[in-house]
């Protein structure tokens, strides 16, 4: 989940580069040492909301597995959303992105609210502020869930999207200081197709071995 994260550097950068960069148009006001740990509370905000959103889907993977045991059936669709997730960050489709819509309806209330928050100053506004935007609707973000539903436990899917959430952020942190190079960086095609096309080989290889899809293979994953 951590390396699906950081191969989802270009998307993230497209989707909260300015957002994150915002923070530092701010720097003629606040030391650079605040500016830091204002990028850091965001993140750490951010990173939060996934992690409480994992554990929702680790709930609802437990619920999944109590009540019809089919563990591999939850295991294939963990993997053929990180196929499809390989494929969008590779530029082969939108694959994710009707996914997005699922999110709008909550999104339209809290974004007011997010930059408000991201407007203010201080510390812990910047965590409220990157809380708020961890609802921002994302394909991959929601792709990430579905995976982390196989953990088959709160505390299992939490960690998960913690890994995933931890995953993004070394792109989302350098951003705030040179998110335009970054874009430019990411948006090389051979660059995309190697982020997707690792992203793409976790899925094939977990379709691959869907039959040892058992207690042990999930232990391994999630502890």
């Amino acid at each position: 989940m951590a390396l699906l994260g950081a191969a989802s550097g270009a998307h993230c950068l497209g989707m909260c580069g300015g957002i994150v960069g915002a923070f530092s148009l701010r720097r003629v006001i606040y030391p650079r040492r605040v500016l830091v740990l204002r990028q850091l509370a965001f993140n750490l905000g951010r990173v939060s909301t996934y992690a409480g959103a994992g554990a929702l889907a680790g709930a609802a993977g437990a619920t999944f597995l109590a009540f019809t045991g089919a563990q591999t059936v939850l295991f294939i669709l963990a993997n053929v959303v990180l196929v499809l997730a390989g494929l969008h960050l590779a530029g082969a489709g939108r694959w994710l992105a009707g996914f997005e819509a699922l999110g709008t309806p909550l999104w339209r209330r809290v974004q007011p609210l997010a930059a408000r928050l991201a407007a203010a100053p201080g510390i812990p506004t910047a965590y409220a502020a990157g809380l708020a935007w961890g609802a921002l609707p994302c394909g991959l973000l929601y792709g990430a869930l579905v995976a982390s539903a196989f953990a088959g436990t709160p505390w299992g899917g939490a960690a998960a999207m913690l890994a995933f959430g931890a995953g993004t952020a070394p792109w989302l942190l350098a951003a705030g200081l040179a998110a335009a190079r970054l874009r430019g960086m990411m948006e090389r095609p051979a660059l995309r197709a190697l982020a997707g096309g690792t992203v793409l080989a976790f899925g094939v290889w977990g379709l691959a071995h869907a039959g040892e899809a058992g207690g042990g293979l999930r232990g391994f994953i999630f502890f």
